[in-house]
């Protein structure tokens, strides 16, 4: 099939509205027309003119099982062809959601008890803010309503979980967010960390700032925090040394529900099944989606545990049915998607793969980057990872936001082939590339940031900035 590019590009800037896009610039040509994207396999992606990318954001941190996947495809056609669509309400199912929300109870951390499905991480998270107010209204605590996330984390883009996101650009202009939802301190000891406090120091501090927190709002109104085991969007962060023991702490002196916002670091990205699994954290929620199906299919799940659903089952009699769901709740083609992704990730054991490729990652990473001058820190852990760049690294001052460091190394990276991303917060270039890349990719991978890094580096400069 041959695609009309000029025809496809003038109806798609006459009547898309894009996420996450200047409207006046895309609209008058100013950002020049839509990468039309037409095919993938394994970790590249090609354009409807030929051009050929490294994916190195799997799409947004989620085509982990690579592009092209036959497997899924076939599994997507048979469910459509048996039974494209019905309803999970007054107990309907099929037998790739009962099979799926099986193995996703076995698989996840913590004692889960059943599994809510929605189409995205935003919804997903707008459930599990219902749960925590269902579950304290059940318990007779109608006042601990408030749900604690991070400054810097990243939950969605909905009502409650764009409140949840803690970065003001999501709420400019949108009223948000809402009151219930309250922020505490970033884990980030680079940018968060006193003189001489070690990363154990500071986890302990943040930790005391949120018992702060949960005193003076009151910690009878406090029933949740929400947190990602390793910051995604707000910067590809690892929590610092000691940081998930503290705080589950906290969370456990005041009887606060601990919902793992897995949307990124599930089903092996971090190299474990779950980024929980790796930090030590016991959820009591757990919210999924991306790696659930790879991006094949939309499909999210906000996982229960077993405290918070026996809760709920108990006041069933007195309260009746369970009055939350989605149209689309538990897809009978989403279910057969993730069933056949999941086989991938076990049967392939990416999680294993993420960690053995990822430490090769992380390395070059490091050795590449860690020790040019415009480079503050190199940071990650699996397949994650990083470069925060900085005007002086002695210092840790910042570039002026006017020079768009850390776009013009994305877009010097895309044009030598490769997708990297320009994360918010800083001049930042990010990583998240499939989980099937192998360590002949991260090279190539690793050698086109560096050159883009390098361009920057002279353009810099060039323009007179002491570097």
């Amino acid at each position: 099939m041959t695609i009309d590019i000029a025809k496809i590009s003038e109806l798609d800037r006459r009547s898309v509205l894009h996420p996450f896009t200047q409207l006046k610039d895309f609209a008058t040509g100013k950002l020049g027309d839509p990468t039309i994207v037409e095919t993938g396999k394994g970790i590249r992606i090609q354009d409807a003119a030929g051009k050929e990318f490294i994916d190195g954001f799997a799409g947004l941190y989620c085509v982990n099982v690579g592009y092209g996947r036959t497997e899924v495809a076939e599994a997507i056609s048979r469910q459509a062809y048996r039974l494209a669509y019905y309803h999970s309400y007054a107990a309907h199912t099929t037998d790739e959601l009962a099979i799926l929300s099986d193995r996703l109870v076995k698989m996840a951390p913590g004692k889960m008890s059943k599994v809510f499905y929605g189409m995205s991480g935003s919804d997903a998270n707008e459930t599990q803010a219902k749960l925590v107010w269902y579950y304290n209204n059940l318990r007779g605590k109608p006042k601990k309503k408030k749900i604690i996330s991070r400054d810097r984390g990243y939950h969605g883009c909905s009502i409650i979980s764009g409140s949840m996101t803690g970065m003001s650009f999501y709420h400019d202009h949108m009223d948000l967010p809402f009151s219930q939802i309250v922020h505490t301190g970033v884990p980030h000891h680079y940018w968060g960390g006193h003189p001489g406090e070690t990363e154990v120091e500071f986890s302990k501090r943040r930790a005391a700032e949120l018992d702060e927190l949960i005193q003076r709002e009151g910690p009878e109104t406090v029933g949740a925090f929400i947190g990602e085991p390793v910051l995604g969007t707000g910067g590809i962060t690892p929590p610092p040394e000691g940081y998930w023991e503290a705080i589950q702490a906290v969370l456990r002196k005041h009887d606060v529900l601990l919902i793992a916002d897995e949307v990124i670091t599930g089903f092996g990205r971090t190299g474990s099944m779950f980024g929980s699994d790796r930090y030590g954290i016991e959820p009591d929620l757990i919210t999924v989606a991306k790696g659930l199906t790879s991006a094949y299919f939309p499909l999210s799940g906000a996982i229960v545990g077993e405290k918070v659903y026996q809760v709920m089952e108990d006041a069933a009699d007195r309260v009746g049915s369970f009055s939350h769901g989605y149209t689309y709740s538990g897809h009978p083609i989403g279910a057969a998607a993730a069933n056949a992704v999941l086989d991938i990730v076990e049967n392939e054991d990416l999680p294993g793969k993420a960690d053995t490729v990822g430490s090769y990652f992380q390395a070059q990473l490091q050795a590449k980057f860690a020790q040019l001058p415009i480079v503050g820190e190199v940071r990650g852990v699996g397949l994650m990872g990083a470069i925060e760049f900085v005007a002086d690294r002695e210092k840790k001052t910042r570039f002026d936001p006017g020079l768009n460091v850390g776009a013009r190394v994305s877009k010097a990276a895309r044009d030598r082939g490769l997708i990297a991303r320009a994360m918010p917060h800083g001049d930042i270039l990010g990583f998240a590339p499939p989980l099937v890349i192998t360590k002949a990719e991260v090279d190539e991978l690793v050698s086109i940031a560096e050159s883009a890094v390098r361009s920057v580096m002279d353009q810099l400069v060039h323009e007179g900035q002491k570097i």
